[in-house]
């Protein structure tokens, strides 16, 4: 039996003292809004990509504070990742944002959400639509072979205000086609179609635009949407979800669920503002 020092005696405590809790590996800040980090898998979580969980911090006033947010590693991955936006006055990123590895989250290991291939019916083509961090839970379903398995071609098309919040994304996509899991699955598969609002760039222009237009058929030599052969799945602010799926209904496709698989799924629970 080895001596404990008043440091060790006060980490174990401290980690008592918090629910449900994991450790931060790693910490990534993306912009002055965005960030990204990891922490320690509980040993009894299974998910499924796509899905997100409960996490947070302690509140000024000794309960947890928690909000959704989507697990952006995928399902086969030891540790478990998260990509947020920085709220200042925000009742939990406003803490969240200054963590460092080392420091301790509260994880709730119940996975749920809408977004994982089960809630929808087989098809040629996967649709990924985000909007800033909404790019969190296809960053899980990107890294999983499964999804390749299912679809010919998978696009993701994201859209950020800056060309510096597209960097999350665009870094994992290129990081893909050296993946030794799924490289060689990528190839060929993954279409990678990020826009911009507020700054020129290669591609500008609102993800519904774009395809009401017709403009991503066109520049990625795809055939328009039909409920025939491609499926969707729609991660964003409230408004953005509203207006994507009035796009997708007029291609003939049909809002589904984990109970009743159909043409497109949104999740709901997105984390947006005022976090």
């Amino acid at each position: 039996m080895t001596d404990q020092t008043p440091m060790d005696q006060t980490a174990k405590s401290s980690v008592r003292a918090l629910p449900d809790a994991q450790t931060v590996t790693s910490v990534r800040h993306w912009t002055d809004r965005l960030f990204s980090f990891r922490v320690t898998r509980p040993r009894s979580l299974r998910f499924r990509s796509g899905e997100f969980v409960m996490i947070g911090l302690m509140g000024d006033n000794g309960k947890p504070l928690l909000r959704a947010y989507s697990i952006a590693s995928p399902s086969w991955d030891d540790e478990l990742e998260f990509y947020s936006i920085k709220v200042p006055d925000g009742p939990l990123t406003s803490k969240l944002q200054h963590i460092q590895p080392g420091a301790q989250i509260i994880l709730r290991p119940k996975p749920v959400g809408t977004l994982v291939l089960d809630a929808l019916l087989p098809g040629k083509r996967l649709w990924l639509l985000a909007t800033g961090t909404g790019i969190a839970p296809f960053a899980s379903l990107m890294r999983d072979p499964e999804t390749y398995e299912k679809y010919q071609q998978v696009i993701m098309m994201h859209t950020c205000r800056t060309m510096a919040e597209l960097e999350y994304g665009r870094e994992l996509v290129e990081g893909l086609r050296d993946d030794p899991l799924i490289g060689e699955m990528v190839a060929g598969k993954l279409h990678y179609y990020p826009t911009t609002t507020r700054e020129d760039s290669a591609r500008t222009g609102r993800i519904t635009d774009n395809l009401s237009s017709g403009r991503v058929f066109e520049d990625l030599g795809l055939p328009k949407i039909t409920p025939a052969d491609d499926r969707a799945m729609v991660c964003g602010s409230l408004a953005f979800n509203h207006d994507v799926k009035a796009v997708l209904e007029s291609f003939g496709l049909n809002e589904g669920a984990n109970s009743e698989p159909r043409e497109y799924v949104v999740e709901k629970a997105f984390v947006g503002d005022g976090i």
